[in-house]
């Protein structure tokens, strides 16, 4: 069985930075600026190509794209470290207001943002109180 988990990612990334003295640089702003220099570099290997493609990547394509994402992870990861936030519990917060947000019966199939789920039903109050 796999023993991997981001506490022991967190603690492996940590020891990298600390034996490197880099976490001098690892504050949060130039932490989330790493973060997001790789999210382009993600999108970058997606740029042009048709939904099926992006879903069949060739296996070179595929092997550089899961680098992307996993120096995606590790910012995201030593970020989290440097503010003291437990990901998994933010994540699972989130999940949750999700929820409440985008109700499964209310949403399905209609990817709108959740303001505009909100202002459709203002306009349907209006709509119902006028009749």
């Amino acid at each position: 069985m796999k023993q991997d988990s981001l506490d022991q990612l967190n603690l492996r990334l940590k020891a990298f930075a600390q034996s490197r003295d880099w976490e001098q640089f690892h504050s949060p702003k130039n932490l989330s600026m790493a973060l997001i220099a790789e999210c382009a570099e993600l999108v970058e290997h997606f740029q042009w190509l048709t939904e099926e493609q992006s879903l069949n990547l060739p296996e070179a394509k595929r092997d550089a794209v899961s680098m992307e994402m996993a120096d995606i992870l590790i910012y995201l990861i030593r970020c989290a470290e440097r503010l003291e936030i437990d990901l998994v519990s933010a994540a699972n917060r989130k999940i949750e207001i999700n929820e409440q947000r985008y109700p499964a019966d209310r949403v399905r199939g209609d990817a709108r943002r959740a303001e505009e789920y909100v202002s459709e039903n203002r306009r349907q109050g209006t709509e119902d109180s006028s009749e």
